[in-house]
């Protein structure tokens, strides 16, 4: 007898082929039968008319902090993630010495905007290398699968001290050293290592992360670790201020080592071609024989702008900043008084605030035509005539006043901005990067950027959005976008038991009511430790979510269960 039967159900099963009726038991924590007729089960649930899918395996988090006092793992484990990967971007938290706790947390506030009074609280510092941070991480049991990667910025710190954080060039000795610590992390089950080479990380003070200048001798050298090994991705975050010379060193990493090397890639504002060329460079590397892939987001990464969130169009003018040591309540009633509407609308935006946010945010102040009222269900490809601006042109008002009329109104009224993936005005460009079998499915950021950043919904919204409900232009299959986040993010990363149902694989399974599907609006809540502020947004529409054969989420409440474990890389 199984342990569970899902009757009936529509089975999508990862692989991409055409989803089919019939029944999937589970047995022991493993998938026992997938389609036609299974036998008898001591649970059995009816799943006429609803989706079998595998549980997503989200590659690209920063659960970092949060797993190691967390065991629901929210929001990424509420949309039927069942595995994450952290440790992207070059951040995290081990190697380290004890003396540059502080550093670590305050430079993941500063690039993944994370609560520092929430890792501080929430961090146990039970390790110092790598090995022993997985350790730690094993000694955790949660709703979900976590998985890690080592971060090169604490890497850095942890071998070089002082003249990491000057951002000095690495010694042939500091090398070595990194080389065999990464070398020990893979080893102990490490899935791979990344590093940032982008302006937009910065320390609190506002100085390049350790790692942002390091030479291609540094990055070499580190990455002969996974030499002679079967496992490991070496992932990069780059701004590509020399396009051939990055896309040269990442080709011969990929050819010296045989392993995997990704890197981020968006369209940008700044350059609308930017990604075309580089996804060139993608398929001439891969001709090369490197196995180089761009990662890419599925829907355009977009701040939050709100009353309650960390930035919006007024909150770098001074009598707003004023504002902001008040209860928002407070800090809504005090917008709402004429007196102190005109006072802020008549303000130009501090100079001085403005240069510390990255170039893209800098357009909140001015991007009008780019800045969108969300709605509840929340409109991710909104048309150009939606916007700030085209809603002012409409009206008596400014777009400064527009905006301000709209936000003033309460904490739960969001504006939403693309700042990268939306060029073209609507999602045609993310639509040809799905559509390349060189891109890779990530940049969900779970997480990570809490106060104004949400797109640990992402899995979710794959399927409402680019299966199910886009209107302004093609579809995808959704077997493909189911696919796109099980076994293609499995496989890339050697996640080898889980991504597909299939007799023998990992019983990680979501059960899904695919048509009533309904993502909502995003929310503020102060629950993480010491009441650290955190955007989430919840879904309806998973009825179970199984995780090694055992539920954790049914009709979207956590049962409390918590099989989730460790993953360690294997080849």
């Amino acid at each position: 007898m199984h342990d569970t039967v899902i009757r009936g159900g529509t089975i999508v099963d990862g692989t991409g082929k055409a989803s089919f009726v019939g029944d999937v038991a589970v047995t022991d924590g493993v998938i026992s039968h997938v389609g036609g007729k299974a036998g008898p089960g001591k649970r059995e649930i009816e799943a006429n008319g609803l989706l079998v899918t595998p549980g997503w395996v989200d590659v690209h988090t920063h659960y970092d902090g949060q797993a190691t006092w967390d065991s629901e793992l929210a929001p990424s484990s509420w949309h039927g993630v069942t595995t994450v990967l952290f440790g992207n971007c070059g951040v995290g938290f081990a190697p380290v010495r004890k003396v540059d706790h502080s550093s670590l947390i305050g430079m993941m506030e500063s690039i993944e905007e994370i609560p520092g009074i929430a890792l501080a609280d929430g961090l146990k510092w039970n390790w110092e290398t790598f090995p022993e941070y997985l350790d730690a991480l094993d000694g955790m049991k949660r709703s979900i699968d976590v998985a890690a990667q080592i971060p090169h910025h604490p890497l850095r710190v942890y071998v070089m001290g002082d003249r990491a954080v000057r951002r000095e060039k690495a010694t042939a000795d500091d090398i070595q050293q990194m080389r065999d610590a990464v070398r020990a992390g893979l080893e102990a089950g490490a899935f791979g290592f990344t590093t940032s080479r982008t302006n937009s990380h910065k320390t609190p003070t506002g100085d390049m992360v350790p790692g942002r200048y390091s030479e291609v001798e540094e990055l070499l050298g580190i990455g002969s670790a996974f030499k002679g090994l079967k496992h490991g991705a070496f992932g990069v975050n780059s701004d590509f201020d020399n396009e051939a010379g990055e896309l040269e060193w990442m080709t011969k990493l990929g050819q010296d080592t045989g392993r995997p090397v990704w890197f981020l890639l968006t369209d940008r504002p700044t350059d609308t071609v930017r990604w075309r060329r580089l996804m060139d460079g993608v398929h001439k590397a891969r001709a090369a024989g490197a196995h180089v892939t761009a990662q890419i987001a599925g829907r355009p990464v977009g701040v939050m702008l709100g009353i309650d969130t960390a930035l919006n169009p007024f909150s770098i003018r001074p009598s707003y900043q004023a504002l902001l040591q008040l209860p928002v309540a407070e800090r809504i009633k005090r917008m709402q008084d004429p007196e102190m509407r005109r006072q802020i609308l008549s303000e130009a935006p501090s100079a001085e605030l403005l240069n510390r946010l990255s170039q893209f945010r800098q357009q909140i102040t001015n991007r009008w035509d780019r800045i969108f009222p969300m709605g509840n269900p929340p409109n991710y490809e909104p048309r150009a005539d939606e916007s700030i601006a085209s809603v002012a042109a409409r009206s008596n008002h400014s777009p400064d006043e527009v905006a301000y009329d709209y936000l003033s109104t309460g904490a739960d009224k969001f504006l939403y901005f693309p700042i990268v993936g939306y060029n073209e005005d609507n999602h045609d460009i993310i639509r040809t990067m799905l559509t390349d079998d060189a891109t890779l499915l990530g940049l969900s950021d779970g997480g990570a950027h809490c106060s104004s950043i949400v797109d640990a919904s992402v899995p979710s919204w794959m399927l409402m959005h680019w299966a199910r409900d886009r209107s302004r232009g093609e579809k995808l299959p959704l077997e493909m976008v189911i696919r796109r986040q099980t076994s293609e993010t499995a496989d890339f990363f050697g996640f080898h038991d889980r991504g597909r149902l299939a007799v023998g694989k990992k019983a990680d399974i979501n059960v899904i009511d695919y048509e009533n599907m309904t993502l909502h609006a995003p929310e503020v809540r102060y629950d993480l430790p010491m009441n650290g502020r955190r955007l989430v947004q919840r879904v309806d529409g998973y009825r179970h979510t199984f995780v090694s054969g055992v539920s954790t989420f049914e009709s979207g409440v956590y049962t409390g269960a918590t099989p989730g474990k460790l993953v360690r890389a294997r080849a």
